[in-house]
């Protein structure tokens, strides 16, 4: 069967990170969701985005396919639901359609009573931005217990102080002695080939994917997830980082989403939570206003490619674009747009020939190249993000 996951009406509310991605990249728990849904269909997928990602995110079109709603996370149960589908058959949880079997993808979907396969369980919905920190916890543990079944750890070093061992999975290749786990309050994944140093503290849950290093002394609390090739020191709390980003210094962040490709300079602090314990607004693009979350804690939410120099300090609740440079004393605004150059004095705007500049230098540290799909990507996203900027 030929399966396509499709954005679905919680893209929007995916801004920043969906500009530079469709839904089904998104990094939750482990896994990002495509790696997730291919791994429990034993399948590769393909994705039905915007236009101007399809050339980087290819749609494989056949006679008949399955869609499925990537803000979905799969389990069992509605994996075994989305492979009986019958052709003109839609799974549906209340109002939001989580699969359907077509022969015209383009199609909007309209069913009838009879083509309808109703879910009332339980399952896991990235629906906005803080989603991806505050599910975290519960993407993790499944994550954890599909990746680790029938498998055998690597042996913990002796070294290592632990509580709760068999919580704990270490993948070959993983190097960490004269740190402390802690996974009685949940699982902890280390990846292939990832770090830890020496002096680490770790409540779980917490991932550690592949190539991932957590440097000397860090302080991390679950539910927190360090993507692969990234590397993290300081203090980190219920965060996520999608990969090839840092937070390699000193410094706090709380309930926080880095995109890829972002640097965070030493001593970079976010608040999680208001002086006085409000609810915190974070910006919609949708409304182009800030809106309630329904959180009491919510720190830094960070598109791709964006950076901050030494001793930033960011409000609760703030949201930055894509390819944001922001340094200064002070604090900057809740909403930074994307390509905007400054701090708390103001911001102009950050040309793409300077952006891009960065991009080839910063990727190709990794082995990356910086290729003309990504430069159409981040012009297009240039382009669609002008009204936002003052500068």
């Amino acid at each position: 069967m030929n399966y396509i996951l499709f954005d679905g009406p919680s893209r929007n509310n995916l801004l920043p990170f969906t500009y530079t991605r469709p839904v089904a990249d998104i990094r939750v728990g482990i896994l990002t969701i495509r790696q997730k849904w291919e791994a429990h269909l034993n399948s590769e997928t393909s994705t039905l985005t915007e236009d101007y990602l399809s050339a980087k995110y290819p749609i494989t079109e056949a006679a008949e396919s399955i869609m499925i709603n990537a803000s979905i996370l799969p389990n069992k149960k509605l994996v075994e639901l989305v492979t009986k589908l019958s052709f003109n058959e839609a799974i549906i949880q209340g109002d939001t359609i989580i699969a359907y079997h077509t022969d015209e993808v383009q199609k909007e979907p309209d069913f009838s009573s009879n083509d309808i396969v109703s879910y009332d369980d339980e399952c896991i919905q990235i629906s906005h931005t803080w989603d991806i920190f505050s599910k975290n916890d519960k993407a993790l543990i499944e994550d954890f217990n599909f990746l680790t079944q029938g498998k055998k750890s690597q042996p913990i070093p002796d070294s290592v102080n632990v509580i709760a061992p068999e919580n704990i999975f270490i993948e070959q290749g993983a190097v960490l002695q004269f740190s402390t786990l802690n996974a009685s309050s949940g699982p902890i994944y280390i990846g292939k080939n990832s770090e830890i140093m020496e002096g680490c503290v770790i409540r779980g849950p917490f991932a550690l994917c592949e190539n991932a290093v957590v440097k000397m002394g860090a302080k991390i609390y679950g539910a927190t997830t360090v993507g692969p090739f990234s590397k993290v020191g300081g203090e980190l709390n219920n965060s996520v980082l999608f990969g090839y980003s840092n937070k390699g210094h000193e410094g706090f962040i709380g309930n926080t989403v880095l995109g890829e490709w972002c640097n965070l300079g030493a001593d970079t602090n976010t608040s999680n939570l208001k002086n006085n314990y409000a609810e915190v607004r974070l910006w919609d693009y949708q409304s182009e206003r800030f809106a309630p979350t329904g959180l009491q804690f919510c720190g830094l939410m960070m598109g791709d490619h964006s950076k901050c120099g030494i001793n930033t300090m960011f409000n609760t609740g703030t949201l930055v674009g894509v390819n944001a440079n922001i340094f200064g004393s002070g604090y900057p605004r809740n909403f930074i747009s994307s390509f905007s150059w400054g701090g708390s004095s103001g911001f102009t705007t950050y040309q793409t020939k300077k952006a891009f500049e960065v991009a080839e230098v910063v990727m190709a540290r990794r082995g990356i190249e910086f290729n003309d799909q990504d430069r159409t990507i981040l012009e297009h996203v240039f382009e669609i993000t002008k009204k936002f900027r003052k500068g």
